[in-house]
């Protein structure tokens, strides 16, 4: 038994890891991002389909709920286009670390759609992450595009993981990332058709290294991703995923550093603010878990 919660763990922090690789494979893949979304989307919802198939799970669902899960679709488009596209214009690190911005957007945003009041010490971890992120800007200006990239990237995250756990309440994960995915993949082509090239041969003309590339990243930076996480979250407490996943950004960062020594080696003051901005999500993460915590124990005494 102890080991099947060893395993389960260790499997948890394998599944951060690969979230944190995401923007590794970003900085290796060469065409835009708005392209790299749409193959990344695409392939991961043939492979969703394909596994909805194989497992015959049920994926019926009512025009109003489709249109909400369309809307979330086209939010975490949005989300994996500024994100990949702050990895472009900048680099790995600067995009993780606003990406970790989002649990101080979260902190707002939550609130707003659970009709619930802000916490005041969420308002103090608000300004101490700006301060994390004016430590980044001031010694980081030159990227400063790409931290804007990164920055909406980061709210447009919270924005979903809020409205996904709304979601949750009433449909299985495996049908709400599907129809999230595949309306993605809609929103996406229109952009492409009505503002882009269109889909002439250029866009498919890629090498071979970006076509397996977009495949790792499709497979098992996504299909399998969500569905190992799905499985890890029926052994583990949602706290402790939950907090893990905080790690990405720290994986992220440290990999590119191994990886790209010459392009993603920053300042001294850049790791401050990281750490400041790490560090306090990380924090809020214990706190509200512990609150949490007590919160049922009481109910479970009453």
């Amino acid at each position: 038994m102890q080991n099947d919660k060893l395993k389960n763990y260790l499997h948890l922090h394998v599944l951060v890891f690969i979230a944190g690789f995401t923007a590794i494979i970003g900085k290796l893949i060469t065409i835009n991002a708005v392209s790299l979304v749409w193959y990344r989307m695409l392939m991961a919802t043939v492979l969703m389909f394909i596994y909805i198939k194989v497992a015959k799970v049920d994926i019926s669902i009512t025009k109003k709920a489709f249109v909400k899960l369309a809307i979330a679709g086209i939010i975490i488009a949005l989300h994996w286009i500024t994100f990949f596209g702050a990895i472009q214009v900048a680099n790995a690190s600067i995009a993780l670390a606003m990406f970790s911005t989002g649990a101080f957007f979260a902190s707002f945003i939550e609130p707003i759609i659970y009709k619930r009041k802000i916490i005041a010490y969420e308002i103090v971890f608000g300004l101490i992450v700006i301060l994390g992120v004016y430590l980044i800007v001031r010694s980081e200006f030159k990227y400063i595009d790409g931290m804007i990239l990164g920055i909406i990237s980061a709210f447009l995250s919270s924005l979903f993981a809020v409205l996904n756990g709304k979601f949750l309440e009433e449909h299985s994960a495996t049908k709400i990332s599907f129809y999230e995915f595949l309306s993605g993949v809609f929103f996406i082509s229109l952009y492409i058709l009505c503002f882009g090239e269109g889909f002439n041969l250029n866009h498919f003309n890629i090498s071979l290294s970006d076509g397996l590339w977009l495949f790792v990243l499709a497979s098992v930076c996504t299909a399998y991703a969500f569905i190992a996480s799905v499985y890890v979250m029926r052994y583990i407490s949602p706290y402790t995923v939950v907090l893990t996943y905080n790690l990405e950004p720290i994986y992220g960062i440290i990999l590119a550093l191994l990886l790209f020594p010459e392009s993603e080696t920053m300042s001294s003051s850049f790791y401050i603010g990281a750490f400041i901005i790490l560090g306090v999500v990380l924090l809020n993460g214990v706190l509200k878990n512990l609150k949490k915590f007590k919160k049922n124990k009481i109910q479970q005494t009453n």
